[in-house]
């Protein structure tokens, strides 16, 4: 095998493992119960996707056609920074406006601490 062969199946599995991340995305989209539990797919899963797709790309044109695009690092970045910082707020905003868990929760931690801090204030 020779480097660039190499190079190109690389690429390709980190193209394909990113196609299927999102795939993996998708369903939990539509089968997770609840707000919660599928922006925790949409933002992990989804982050990892794309960045492996991005990587894929990047290293595909960086090592076969000699072409090195800062942009796609700087995408790779921006999803890494952005994506997670705007499930969590997502999330944070569902729950202060009251949409409820699922019937399947075991617990909810929030609600514990928010009850000490109340506790707290009265004192």
């Amino acid at each position: 095998m020779t480097e660039m062969e190499i190079v190109k199946f690389f690429a390709g599995v980190f193209i394909l493992l990113g196609a299927f991340l999102s795939l993996v995305t998708a369903f939990g989209l539509i089968r997770l119960p609840d707000v919660y539990t599928r922006n925790h797919a949409a933002s992990k899963s989804a982050t990892m996707g794309v960045m492996l797709v991005l990587l894929g790309t990047f290293l595909y044109f960086w090592l076969i056609e000699h072409h090195f695009n800062s942009r796609l690092l700087l995408g790779v970045a921006f999803i890494f920074l952005t994506s997670p910082v705007a499930g969590h707020l997502i999330a944070r905003a569902a729950y202060n406006s009251g949409v409820k868990l699922s019937d399947r929760t075991v617990q909810d931690d929030l609600a514990k601490a928010r009850k000490a801090m109340r506790a707290e204030e009265l004192k």
